[in-house]
């Protein structure tokens, strides 16, 4: 018999990212899957905090005074924007030694900082005017930073949402009315909603994260009883961020994210406004390609996909060939694309997910436990992730589908006017995620290989 499970709640050289990362992590121990019953998996060694999960726990507003050249201008970047004056202000900004940067929360300011005068500069004429390299005074610390923190040089999940926040009132709650952002991007207050309505889903599923050792330690120990009350635990919190999600009507404008958001989002790989790249000068000659943000990046459902055993198969050739061209089939197949993304999350946080993939199937549990109370445990969780997945294609549709029709109706009536925000929309980006991805096409694949997680015969 195992004892009882407890978890503890607990010019410069570049060197390419996956290098990087390698380079950065190969000292400690890569992963902690359990070898015996006396090594329980635990959260600890993944830099998850116990109150809020994958978010930056109280994020610097500031940089040491030596960096403020980068935060006067981070800190305006919508204004310089709309008056066409952030590059030529991003060209006058002298080049600075990140080494001064010491903490890994001044690294995080730094590369959200940074972030953000990246997408500006690259986008703020429009998708017709995009610039072919990055200025060395931006490129080089900006990739000197993402290199110390194993994240790429461009705006992520990770950034926007995770590192982007405060509280007005120290004191005070931790929701839509005391929360602020550190650094915006054109949109207004519907900038604001989207990130921190998507922050608001990151804390309602801190239960969720906290449960994973539970479920873990429980399938190795043989104890359904432990692993039953743990999904229960998961199920209510996958629910949590449902309803977190719903925020996004009430916050969210869909014209203006459409019309004006997007594309400060987009990057510059699968984009054919920027389809040779990107060149970093001062990094290295040729164009670097990335992807913009995506919720993909969010380590959230790769973790629940992994512990539930949602597999995200690559399509083939074949299947792929009979989609029709118009929608763009997924630049890559799915599950090519998620495992992508997750190179766009901080290093301890993709290996939470590796790590949780080594360990003994829970699926498996279930089907060998026969145990009525555990499978409608397990089946519950897979209902809530698969209405989290469906809503969240109605979010989509509203936000992205329906202003594209709309966009493209103005076009095609010739009709292209500045009172219609969605006709100030990038072209580029139709039916496709600011990620890259073929956006519905994308979503209904996730959504479906979900389902199959119910046929546990």
């Amino acid at each position: 018999m195992c004892p009882p499970c407890y978890s503890n709640h607990c010019n410069v050289l570049y060197i390419p990212l996956d290098e990087a990362a390698a380079l950065l992590f190969s000292s400690p121990p890569m992963a902690t899957t359990i070898t015996d019953s006396q090594k329980p998996f635990s959260l600890d060694p993944y830099h998850v905090s116990e109150e809020f999960g994958f978010i930056l726990p109280a994020p610097l507003a500031e940089l040491p005074p030596y960096y403020q050249p980068w935060m006067d201008i981070a800190q305006h970047v919508t204004e310089l924007i709309y008056s066409h004056m952030l590059r030529s202000h991003i060209l006058k900004m002298p080049l600075l030694n990140t080494q001064l940067l010491e903490s890994h929360r001044e690294l995080r300011l730094a590369h959200l900082a940074l972030s953000v005068m990246t997408m500006g500069y690259v986008w703020q004429e429009g998708e017709d005017d995009t610039v072919k390299m990055l200025p060395r005074n931006l490129a080089i610390p900006y990739c000197e930073v993402s290199q110390r923190l194993g994240l790429p040089p461009i705006l992520t999940h990770a950034d926007a949402v995770l590192a982007n926040w405060r509280k007005r009132d120290p004191q005070g709650l931790f929701d839509m009315e005391n929360l602020e952002l550190l650094v915006t991007l054109p949109g207004g207050d519907s900038v604001r909603g989207f990130f921190m309505v998507t922050l608001l889903v990151e804390l309602a599923a801190v239960p969720a994260i906290k449960s994973i050792p539970l479920v873990i330690n429980g399938v190795q120990c043989d104890d359904a009883e432990t692993v039953t009350r743990a999904l229960e635990e998961f199920s209510q919190a996958i629910q949590g961020m449902t309803d977190a999600l719903k925020l996004m009507h009430v916050y969210v404008k869909p014209e203006v994210f459409y019309g004006i958001m997007r594309i400060y989002l987009s990057g510059w790989k699968d984009n054919s406004s920027m389809p040779a790249g990107l060149v970093y000068e001062g990094v290295q000659a040729e164009p670097m390609e990335y992807s913009g943000g995506s919720a993909a990046q969010s380590s959230l459902l790769h973790c629940f996909d992994e512990l539930l055993g949602v597999k995200h198969e690559a399509m083939s050739g074949i299947l792929k060939m009979s989609f029709p061209v118009r929608v763009n089939v997924l630049s890559t197949c799915t599950g090519a694309f998620l495992t992508r993304m997750r190179n766009y999350m901080p290093p301890s946080h993709k290996r939470l997910i590796q790590d949780i993939s080594l360990q003994p199937s829970l699926r498996g549990f279930v089907q060998q436990q026969a145990c009525e109370p555990l499978t409608a445990a397990f089946q519950l969780c897979v209902t809530k992730l698969l209405a989290l997945r469906s809503y969240h294609i109605n979010v989509v549709s509203r936000f992205i589908i329906v202003p594209a029709a709309r966009a493209r109706q103005l076009r095609n009536q010739g009709n292209i006017s500045q009172e219609e925000t969605v006709s100030r929309a990038p072209t580029a980006l139709e039916e496709k995620g600011t990620g890259g991805s073929g956006i519905m096409s994308f979503l209904k694949t996730v959504r479906d290989r979900t389902r199959d997680v119910f046929n546990l015969k």
